[in-house]
């Protein structure tokens, strides 16, 4: 509680109420510090206002002169009858085993400059009322001696001000009231002014250094709160890293006056240099240890306090984004629970600043990305079209050279069967070009309907025989299939080009398996071969566009057939994933839902097919 009566404690006892609120903040309570000049007014205004029902308080000292005043106990059962209220003993021996562990009582410096300057303001004031004594009545003066006692209050606080009061009142009785230079009064009305006046003097010195107090009170709370205002604007116009180091190191430093490292996280979760030049000696083993944590450490607190420097640690929304080191000045103020939790705000101020600024990055190189996406699938598009024309051309007519007559030769003739294999071979690639583009622009409209598995399979076995002639081609399907709802056409597809991508990476009289097994409500279509394999580390990264297993190869492909393959089983609400084979090569599985199939009378459904159910 910041009460006027707070200000008269001496500083060991202030810092002693500090280490209490700071032990119970390192004991996981929440503590708070209140501005009020009557302690049970505004412990239950705040217990109402959070919701609480219990207050549990210190049993107050016995008042051997006042014994008639309530307590704080009682006070708050008058205020508010709803709370309970539970008192805890006094310890009263605590003083005397602390002197006797050989801990001596502290001295406390008084300052006698205030009062010094409090007489010699008493002494100026008789000066000025004894020069204007022929002008004014006595009642007049007295209102001097109040004035000067209020201002001497104001300037200079509690204990002057009561000096004061009694300086003023002996002065104005030795020097004004008859007879005159002598404490003697004949007039017993004075006794009652001087009574008056002492009292009026008193309570007013005590007004307004109370208040004095509170105004410094508000003050200080209202540098804190633009403190965090002017910060948090700031940080909200920056861009760079840089710029958040500095707007952070100028506000720490003005608040505290201390020194500010700024230290950030790597990818990897490890603490880099500060971002800024520091005089702040860093210990990285107690700054990552905050970081891993997400706990302040060093000075001031319980973990490592020998540490000359605090490390608190940046903790934004969706991550701890890196540590503030802090090296203060002095250690006193880290214990004031107000200047911790500023320093707290300030570091989530600037941990939200610095994740905006990472997001903000990434949506740039987003925006880039897709853009230049974008711009590549427009080109291709456009190319593809361009070039379907002049390759159906040539490839009619190569065929129409191996009809002409007379008979071409057995070399000319080879030549013209290759110019005919690779046109149809670059137009295969073209396909792809203007299916995946179709497909990402969703231009393509399935064809679903619910038919057997069986003869897209056979579909693409056939359409791959040329190329698979020379392998060992091993077919297993469960008999008991049901029927699935796509495309054949593109499911046609993606078996042909899985196919075909293991006719090109597997020697000749290889193994290539094609299976399908019933998995809960899913269908796994599985292609394995005992070629090579796949590269290490590259069984997500050949589904891209543009992406071969082998990027210094002489086999021929742009890598998009597996982009295909994945766009059109994802179109069917599939996945399709590359792993290593029981065979010793690569195995790629795509999976289909089940879904649910009409009923179908037997008499409709073909004999073939009833034969293979």
């Amino acid at each position: 509680m910041e009460t006027p009566r707070l200000q008269r404690l001496p500083s060991s006892a202030r810092e002693k109420i500090l280490k209490t609120l700071k032990l119970a903040q390192d004991m996981g309570a929440e503590t708070a510090t209140l501005p009020g000049s009557d302690v049970a007014e505004t412990v239950v205004e705040y217990a109402r206002n959070h919701n609480l029902s219990k207050v549990m308080l210190g049993r107050d000292k016995t008042r051997a002169f006042a014994p008639w005043r309530s307590g704080y106990a009682d006070r708050i059962a008058q205020r508010a009858p709803e709370l309970d209220i539970t008192q805890i003993v006094r310890d009263e021996g605590a003083g005397a085993r602390s002197s006797a562990n050989g801990e001596p009582a502290r001295l406390e410096r008084i300052a006698w400059t205030g009062y010094l300057v409090s007489a010699g303001v008493c002494v100026l004031t008789t000066f000025a009322a004894s020069a204007l004594q022929p002008l004014f009545e006595l009642a007049n003066i007295v209102m001097m001696f109040l004035l000067a006692v209020v201002l001497i209050a104001v300037r200079l606080g509690r204990g002057p001000a009561v000096l004061a009061a009694f300086l003023n009142v002996a002065a104005f009785d030795f020097f004004f009231v008859p007879p005159r230079f002598s404490f003697t009064v004949n007039d017993f009305q004075y006794l009652l002014t001087f009574a008056v006046m002492l009292a009026v003097a008193l309570i007013t010195g005590q007004l307004a250094a109370g208040l004095k107090y509170q105004a410094r009170v508000a003050m200080n709370r209202e540098l804190r709160a633009r403190a965090l205002y002017e910060m948090s604007r700031e940080l909200s116009a920056a861009l760079l890293l840089d710029q958040i180091a500095e707007i952070a190191a100028r506000f720490v430093e003005g608040s505290f006056r201390a020194k500010v490292a700024l230290l950030l996280a790597d990818e990897h979760d490890r603490l880099n240099f500060p971002v800024a030049r520091s005089q702040v000696p860093v210990d990285a083993g107690i700054a990552q240890w905050a970081f891993d944590h997400a706990e302040a450490a060093g000075a001031g607190t319980g973990t490592l306090p020998g540490s000359p420097v605090l490390y608190v640690p940046l903790k934004a929304p969706m991550r701890t984004r890196g540590v503030l080191a802090v090296q203060p000045s002095g250690t006193r103020w880290l214990l004031i629970p107000e200047q911790r939790r500023q320093l707290d705000t300030f570091a989530t101020l600037i941990a939200i600043a610095i994740e905006r600024v990472h997001y903000v990055d990434i949506a740039q190189l987003t925006t880039v990305q897709i853009e230049s996406e974008r711009l590549r699938n427009s080109l291709l598009s456009a190319l593809s079209h361009d070039l379907r024309t002049p390759l159906t051309a040539l490839v009619g007519l190569a065929e129409y050279l191996t009809l002409v007559k007379p008979e071409l030769s057995g070399e000319q003739r080879e030549v013209a069967t290759a110019i005919r294999d690779e046109a149809r071979r670059m137009t295969a690639l073209v396909n792809n070009l203007l299916d995946m583009g179709r497909l990402q622009s969703g231009e393509v409209k399935l064809n679903r309907q619910w038919q057997p598995l069986e003869e897209v399979v056979g579909a693409a076995l056939a359409q791959a025989k040329p190329l698979l002639g020379g392998h060992e081609v091993q077919v297993q399907l469960d008999p008991a299939l049901p029927f699935l709802e796509f495309d054949a056409v593109l499911l046609e597809r993606v078996l042909f080009n899985i196919l075909e991508n293991a006719h090109k990476y597997t020697p000749p009289g290889s193994v290539i398996r094609l299976s399908a097994q019933l998995r809960e409500t899913f269908i796994d279509v599985v292609i394995e071969d005992s070629g090579p394999g796949l590269p290490e580390g590259m069984e997500e990264e050949i589904f891209k566009k543009f992406t071969r297993g082998r990027k210094e190869s002489a086999t021929p492909g742009v890598g998009l057939g597996l982009a295909v393959c994945r766009a059109i089983v994802e179109a069917h609400r599939g996945s399709i994933r590359a792993e290593k084979s029981a065979l010793g090569g690569a195995r790629f599985v795509f999976s289909l839902p089940l879904g649910n199939p009409p009923a179908l009378d037997e008499n409709t459904v073909p004999g073939s097919l009833r034969d293979n159910r």
